[in-house]
């Protein structure tokens, strides 16, 4: 199996599962996780989700072997099975964690920055290998690049293609954070299950105040934020908060996603 996929309370974990290829995608691989994506969604009692990668590496990004020799034409067929990974991770209603276990290269480091949080393994790197192979940064690598660490850093990381150590991906601000090997896993599933006992209505309505402030003047997403906070303060978990908040104690949020 390519992708794993393992329920705890109130999270899933999916693993991307092709250790002997430092988890290279294929368009089988992407089949199943787009497959693993929507049965979470699906799932009301899913409220976070945690991508990692198994073996010693996050994602080595396209595995070359299967297009050594496609036709031009053939690298856009592969991109509308990656693409739309991409959009639909940022259009989940719940928080994604990703885990960087290793080496995120090409595709796999812009999978990794689709996701909400991002935590790295101090071993781990971010490569856009692209320039390597004559082709240009994808899966979302053009866009989530200079929103991140701006202009002047991805250009460099896109034409030069060198590696960028997690420690510095966490300085720049490419990521939330950057971890000791060994507790990798253990902080990426508390953080998971952390964000699932939160108000999910909120993290939702969140996400898509984030993602619209790219594009919006202030006065639009002034205008949004009105909108989405009104749907927020009809959620009871708003009530739930506000109370807890008065009676001095820890929120008690529902379960399951409505």
């Amino acid at each position: 199996m390519t992708i794993l996929v393992e329920r705890f309370p109130g999270y899933r974990r999916i693993t991307l599962n092709r250790p002997e290829r430092l988890n290279a995608l294929t368009v089988e691989m992407a089949a199943a996780l787009n497959t693993a994506l929507d049965e979470a969604e699906a799932d009301k009692s899913c409220r976070a989700l945690l991508l990692t990668g198994a073996g010693r590496g996050f994602c080595a990004g396209q595995d070359l072997a299967a297009i050594v020799d496609a036709a031009p034409a053939d690298l856009g067929n592969l991109l509308e099975h990656y693409h739309p990974l991409i959009l639909k991770i940022r259009a989940l209603p719940i928080p994604v964690v990703c885990a960087v276990n290793g080496v995120a290269a090409g595709a796999g480091a812009n999978l990794a920055l689709a996701c909400d949080i991002v935590l790295a393994a101090r071993s781990a790197s971010f490569v856009q290998a692209f320039a390597r192979i004559g082709l240009i940064p994808d899966c979302g690598g053009t866009w989530f690049l200079p929103r991140l660490i701006g202009t002047a850093r991805a250009r460099a990381l896109a034409m030069l293609a060198e590696p960028l150590p997690a420690e510095t991906a966490a300085e720049w601000g490419l990521i939330w954070n950057m971890v000791e090997d060994e507790r990798l896993m253990d902080e990426a599933q508390a953080l998971a299950a952390r964000l699932a006992a939160q108000a999910s209505t909120s993290l939702a309505l969140t996400k898509r105040a984030l993602d619209m402030a790219g594009s919006n003047t202030l006065d639009h997403q002034l205008d949004l934020e009105r909108e989405l906070q009104l749907e927020a303060g009809k959620s009871p978990d708003h009530a739930e908060g506000v109370r807890a908040f008065l009676g001095k104690r820890a929120p008690v949020f529902a379960r399951t996603r409505s």
